[in-house]
Protein backbone atom coordinates (compact mmCIF):
# COMPACT_ATOMS: atom_id res chain seq x y z
CA UNK A 1 0.00 0.00 0.00
CA UNK A 2 1.34 3.45 -0.90
CA UNK A 3 2.16 5.96 1.81
CA UNK A 4 -0.47 8.41 0.54
CA UNK A 5 -3.23 5.80 0.54
CA UNK A 6 -2.23 4.65 4.02
CA UNK A 7 -2.42 8.19 5.39
CA UNK A 8 -5.82 8.83 3.81
CA UNK A 9 -7.33 5.52 4.90
CA UNK A 10 -6.10 5.80 8.48
CA UNK A 11 -7.14 9.43 8.58
CA UNK A 12 -10.63 8.44 7.47
CA UNK A 13 -10.87 5.56 9.94
CA UNK A 14 -9.66 7.78 12.76
CA UNK A 15 -12.22 10.42 11.83
CA UNK A 16 -15.05 7.88 11.99
CA UNK A 17 -13.81 6.45 15.29
CA UNK A 18 -13.42 9.77 17.08
CA UNK A 19 -16.69 11.08 15.64
CA UNK A 20 -18.62 8.10 16.98
CA UNK A 21 -16.80 8.29 20.31
CA UNK A 22 -17.65 11.93 20.93
CA UNK A 23 -21.00 12.04 19.18
CA UNK A 24 -23.41 14.58 20.62
CA UNK A 25 -26.98 15.49 19.86
CA UNK A 26 -25.90 18.92 18.67
CA UNK A 27 -24.76 19.43 15.11
CA UNK A 28 -21.05 19.31 14.47
CA UNK A 29 -19.52 22.13 12.53
CA UNK A 30 -18.28 20.60 9.33
CA UNK A 31 -16.12 22.94 7.32
CA UNK A 32 -13.91 20.45 5.58
CA UNK A 33 -12.54 21.52 2.21
CA UNK A 34 -11.64 18.98 -0.40
CA UNK A 35 -7.92 18.78 -0.85
CA UNK A 36 -6.92 18.51 -4.44
CA UNK A 37 -4.56 15.60 -4.87
CA UNK A 38 -2.75 15.78 -8.18
CA UNK A 39 -1.69 12.47 -9.66
CA UNK A 40 0.89 12.54 -12.38
CA UNK A 41 1.62 9.86 -14.91
CA UNK A 42 4.32 10.01 -17.53
CA UNK A 43 5.90 7.74 -20.14
CA UNK A 44 9.28 6.14 -19.63
CA UNK A 45 11.53 8.84 -21.07
CA UNK A 46 15.03 10.00 -20.39
CA UNK A 47 15.27 11.63 -16.97
CA UNK A 48 15.07 15.40 -17.33
CA UNK A 49 14.72 18.41 -15.08
CA UNK A 50 11.06 18.65 -16.06
CA UNK A 51 10.43 15.09 -14.90
CA UNK A 52 12.35 15.74 -11.69
CA UNK A 53 10.21 18.84 -11.14
CA UNK A 54 7.01 16.83 -11.67
CA UNK A 55 8.14 14.13 -9.23
CA UNK A 56 8.85 16.64 -6.50
CA UNK A 57 5.70 18.61 -7.32
CA UNK A 58 3.70 15.44 -6.74
CA UNK A 59 5.52 14.74 -3.48
CA UNK A 60 5.10 18.34 -2.32
CA UNK A 61 1.38 18.24 -3.08
CA UNK A 62 0.68 15.13 -1.01
CA UNK A 63 3.27 15.61 1.74
CA UNK A 64 1.66 15.81 5.16
CA UNK A 65 3.01 15.55 8.67
CA UNK A 66 6.59 16.15 9.66
CA UNK A 67 9.16 16.95 7.02
CA UNK A 68 10.65 13.55 7.78
CA UNK A 69 7.68 11.90 6.03
CA UNK A 70 9.39 13.21 2.90
CA UNK A 71 11.89 10.37 3.13
CA UNK A 72 9.12 7.78 2.88
CA UNK A 73 7.68 9.45 -0.22
CA UNK A 74 11.08 9.79 -1.88
CA UNK A 75 11.84 6.15 -1.15
CA UNK A 76 8.60 5.16 -2.91
CA UNK A 77 8.97 7.60 -5.82
CA UNK A 78 12.69 7.36 -6.51
CA UNK A 79 14.17 4.20 -5.01
CA UNK A 80 11.28 1.88 -5.87
CA UNK A 81 11.22 3.26 -9.43
CA UNK A 82 15.01 2.78 -9.68
CA UNK A 83 15.71 6.47 -10.31
CA UNK A 84 17.97 6.56 -7.25
CA UNK A 85 19.58 3.93 -5.07
CA UNK A 86 18.68 3.78 -1.38
CA UNK A 87 22.29 4.53 -0.49
CA UNK A 88 22.18 7.69 -2.62
CA UNK A 89 18.95 8.69 -0.88
CA UNK A 90 20.53 8.12 2.53
CA UNK A 91 23.57 10.20 1.49
CA UNK A 92 21.25 13.00 0.37
CA UNK A 93 19.41 12.90 3.69
CA UNK A 94 22.74 13.13 5.54
CA UNK A 95 23.78 16.17 3.49
CA UNK A 96 20.36 17.76 4.03
CA UNK A 97 20.64 17.29 7.79
CA UNK A 98 24.17 18.70 7.84
CA UNK A 99 23.26 21.91 6.01
CA UNK A 100 21.11 24.76 7.39
CA UNK A 101 17.46 25.04 6.44
CA UNK A 102 14.36 22.82 6.61
CA UNK A 103 14.32 19.08 6.00
CA UNK A 104 12.84 19.71 2.56
CA UNK A 105 16.15 21.23 1.47
CA UNK A 106 17.28 17.63 1.02
CA UNK A 107 15.29 17.73 -2.22
CA UNK A 108 17.70 20.28 -3.66
CA UNK A 109 20.67 17.96 -3.21
CA UNK A 110 18.74 14.99 -4.62
CA UNK A 111 17.81 17.03 -7.69
CA UNK A 112 21.48 17.93 -8.09
CA UNK A 113 22.43 14.26 -7.85
CA UNK A 114 19.96 13.39 -10.60
CA UNK A 115 20.54 16.19 -13.11
CA UNK A 116 22.99 18.78 -11.89
CA UNK A 117 22.09 22.42 -11.23
CA UNK A 118 18.93 22.39 -13.36
CA UNK A 119 17.73 19.28 -11.50
CA UNK A 120 18.38 20.99 -8.16
CA UNK A 121 16.33 24.03 -9.21
CA UNK A 122 13.49 21.87 -10.54
CA UNK A 123 13.36 19.75 -7.37
CA UNK A 124 13.41 22.82 -5.10
CA UNK A 125 10.63 24.61 -6.99
CA UNK A 126 8.57 21.41 -7.20
CA UNK A 127 8.75 20.55 -3.48
CA UNK A 128 7.98 24.06 -2.18
CA UNK A 129 5.44 25.34 -4.75
CA UNK A 130 2.40 23.29 -3.56
CA UNK A 131 2.77 24.64 0.00
CA UNK A 132 2.45 28.24 -1.17
CA UNK A 133 -0.48 27.40 -3.44
CA UNK A 134 -2.35 25.48 -0.72
CA UNK A 135 -1.88 28.31 1.77
CA UNK A 136 -3.24 30.76 -0.79
CA UNK A 137 -6.23 28.56 -1.70
CA UNK A 138 -7.13 27.39 1.81
CA UNK A 139 -6.72 30.71 3.61
CA UNK A 140 -10.45 31.61 3.30
CA UNK A 141 -11.33 28.24 4.88
CA UNK A 142 -9.15 28.67 7.97
CA UNK A 143 -11.87 30.03 10.34
CA UNK A 144 -14.24 27.14 9.50
CA UNK A 145 -11.44 24.58 9.62
CA UNK A 146 -10.54 25.66 13.16
CA UNK A 147 -14.12 25.07 14.30
CA UNK A 148 -14.51 21.70 12.62
CA UNK A 149 -14.29 18.70 14.94
CA UNK A 150 -14.38 16.37 11.94
CA UNK A 151 -11.29 17.99 10.42
CA UNK A 152 -9.57 17.92 13.80
CA UNK A 153 -10.21 14.17 14.10
CA UNK A 154 -8.95 13.61 10.55
CA UNK A 155 -5.71 15.56 11.08
CA UNK A 156 -5.02 13.85 14.42
CA UNK A 157 -5.45 10.45 12.77
CA UNK A 158 -3.24 11.36 9.82
CA UNK A 159 -0.55 12.55 12.25
CA UNK A 160 -0.54 9.10 13.87
CA UNK A 161 -0.35 7.43 10.45
CA UNK A 162 2.51 9.77 9.45
CA UNK A 163 4.51 8.66 12.49
CA UNK A 164 3.95 5.02 11.50
CA UNK A 165 5.16 5.74 7.96
CA UNK A 166 8.30 7.42 9.33
CA UNK A 167 9.03 4.45 11.60
CA UNK A 168 8.64 2.08 8.64
CA UNK A 169 11.12 4.03 6.51
CA UNK A 170 13.47 4.42 9.48
CA UNK A 171 13.55 0.64 9.85
CA UNK A 172 14.26 0.11 6.12
CA UNK A 173 17.04 2.67 6.03
CA UNK A 174 18.46 1.41 9.31
CA UNK A 175 18.79 -2.08 7.87
CA UNK A 176 20.63 -0.54 4.90
CA UNK A 177 23.06 1.53 6.99
CA UNK A 178 23.68 -0.42 10.22
CA UNK A 179 25.95 -2.99 8.62
CA UNK A 180 29.08 -2.77 10.80
CA UNK A 181 30.08 -1.95 14.37
CA UNK A 182 31.11 1.62 13.55
CA UNK A 183 27.69 2.61 12.27
CA UNK A 184 25.95 0.81 15.13
CA UNK A 185 28.18 2.61 17.67
CA UNK A 186 27.41 6.01 16.13
CA UNK A 187 23.70 5.17 16.13
CA UNK A 188 23.69 4.18 19.81
CA UNK A 189 25.69 7.23 20.88
CA UNK A 190 23.43 9.52 18.85
CA UNK A 191 20.32 8.04 20.49
CA UNK A 192 21.85 8.61 23.93
CA UNK A 193 22.82 12.17 23.04
CA UNK A 194 19.31 12.89 21.81
CA UNK A 195 17.11 11.21 24.42
CA UNK A 196 19.37 11.17 27.49
CA UNK A 197 21.56 14.26 27.14
CA UNK A 198 19.01 16.31 25.14
CA UNK A 199 21.63 17.61 22.73
CA UNK A 200 20.65 19.89 19.88
CA UNK A 201 20.17 17.93 16.63
CA UNK A 202 22.81 20.06 14.91
CA UNK A 203 25.51 18.92 17.35
CA UNK A 204 24.41 15.30 17.11
CA UNK A 205 24.73 15.35 13.31
CA UNK A 206 28.08 17.17 13.47
CA UNK A 207 29.38 14.81 16.16
CA UNK A 208 28.23 11.75 14.23
CA UNK A 209 30.00 12.95 11.09
CA UNK A 210 33.20 13.69 13.01
CA UNK A 211 33.10 10.35 14.83
CA UNK A 212 32.47 8.52 11.57
CA UNK A 213 35.53 10.16 10.00
CA UNK A 214 37.70 9.23 13.00
CA UNK A 215 36.47 5.63 13.12
CA UNK A 216 37.53 5.11 9.52
CA UNK A 217 41.13 5.09 10.77
CA UNK A 218 40.40 2.24 13.21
Amino acid sequence: MSEVLALLLLGGLGTVYFSLKSWRSDNLSVGVPFLFMPFFSWMSVQLSSLKIGLIFLKVGAILYGSGYVLFAYLDAELVMNELLTRQELIDAIAVGQFTPGPVLSTSTFIGYQMNGVSGAIAATVGIFLPSFLFVLLLNPWIPKMRQSKILSYFLDSVNVAAVAVMVSVLFSMGMEVLTDWRNILICVLSLLANFQLKWNAMWIVFGGALLGALLNFV
